[in-house]
């Protein structure tokens, strides 16, 4: 068995942030429910890349729905119509978790945000994932991942030196959202085994990314330091930074004390790892405009798989900068099986990165195709919910799945 077997989640959620938390669950052994309007569904459906397949059945072949949306079942619902609102409220009795990121108050408008759906399922973990929470002078604020980025002081610590601040380059508020979402659900879940009662969580994404903030934080609770933008390079630590080797490859080296004189040893500067102001590394970040020109020169020196060799050979943290075409090759990856492919019905054989986790005493998680709009309507209704075909039929004249 997986581990979350046995556990219903009801999604309402879109684009990024709560379906990836979904796809989390779903492939440790949830059932993850997704309602999607029934006229194209969650947005991503019509976002770029698109993979091969029926040019008429775009909204089957987005890569970005691919990513964030394997293993649910897909339900269509409008949530406008009063009869799509008693369905989710029937779902909603069935489930142990909703997840939703729909703009503050936007559920309680139709009766089915938590205080509305509790009375119906009181073991239920309902979680709303927001911009700026569900309250606060920002909470009808909406926003976006690099919109947080730049709140949450993300993006003021990522760029050059001298240079101006530059986003990160996946969308990691909205994917640190997406874990922060999981997180909370399972703890709730675990909480509810103690108070056999279920719980309300509110989940601010510029919240989340100021908790990740952490050692930044830390060094301005400390030091009353604002921190700098410093490039690949590390505050609190030399050397710790991304070189240009011989051919224009990078290395990234990242070293404690114990791996200084290893390192000069490896480049050819021995006389250096002896030298005495250079043996802690308090010294070396005071003396950091000094060491990193002599770094970067000896590295200069040779192509980056030879600069990779010698500092193997010495046993120095390190690691080549690579695109993205050869981490997908590389032998490590496969090794540890961090690509698969799942067969769909629109696009064939296509290729995803599944989940980090190797199981001893569980399953392993899942990879299951993403599904089609719509694809688990007739049969949720009818298995979960009993509705009969004539219900369904009616459901679906009146435009409300």
């Amino acid at each position: 068995m997986k581990p979350l077997e046995g556990i219903t989640v009801l999604e309402l959620g879109r684009v990024l942030a709560c379906p990836f938390a979904g796809m989390i669950m779903a492939e440790l052994g949830a059932r993850v429910i997704k309602i999607e309007h029934p006229k194209g569904g969650d947005e991503t459906r019509s976002y770029e890349p698109f993979a091969e397949g029926d040019p008429d059945r775009q909204g089957e072949r987005s890569a970005y729905f691919y990513a964030c949306n394997r293993s649910k079942e897909s339900v269509t619902v409008n949530l406008k119509s009063a009869e799509g609102q008693t369905l989710i409220r029937d779902l909603a009795r069935h489930a142990d978790v909703v997840i939703e990121n729909f703009p503050t108050g936007a559920l309680k408008r139709y009766g089915l945000d938590y205080r509305s759906l509790e009375p119906v399922n009181p073991a239920l973990v309902y979680l709303s994932c927001t911009g700026f929470g569900q309250d606060g002078p920002l909470s009808s604020r909406k926003g976006y991942d690099t919109v947080f980025q730049a709140m949450s002081g993300l993006m003021s610590l990522t760029g050059e030196a001298g240079r101006g601040p530059v986003k990160a380059g996946l969308p990691v508020a909205d994917l640190t959202s997406g874990l922060w979402i999981a997180i909370a659900a399972l703890g709730a879940l675990v909480g509810r085994q103690q108070s056999g009662r279920g719980a309300f969580v509110d989940m601010g994404m510029l919240d989340g990314q100021i908790s990740l903030l952490t050692l930044a934080a830390a060094r301005y609770f400390a030091l009353g330091e604002v921190p700098e933008r410093l490039g690949t390079e590390h505050p609190g630590r030399v050397p710790s930074a991304t070189f240009v080797c011989a051919d224009g490859g990078h290395v990234h080296i990242t070293g404690a004390d114990q791996h200084w004189l290893p390192l000069c040893r490896a480049l050819g500067i021995e006389a250096w790892g002896a030298d005495p102001r250079f043996a802690d590394n308090s010294a070396r970040v005071r003396l950091r405009d000094e060491i990193m020109p002599e770094l970067a020169g000896a590295i200069a020196r040779w192509p980056r798989d030879d600069v990779m060799e010698r500092l193997d050979a010495h046993g120095v943290p390190c690691g080549p900068v690579r695109e993205i075409d050869e981490v997908l090759a590389d032998a490590h990856t496969h090794a540890r099986a961090m690509v698969r492919e799942f067969e769909h019905p629109v696009a064939g054989a296509f290729k995803g990165l599944p989940l980090p986790f190797k199981f001893e005493g569980f399953d392993q998680p899942g990879f299951a195709r993403p599904p089609l709009l719509g694809e688990h309507t007739d049969v949720v209704l009818a298995d979960l919910l009993g509705y009969d075909a004539a219900r369904i039929s009616d459901l679906k004249r009146e435009g409300a799945v």
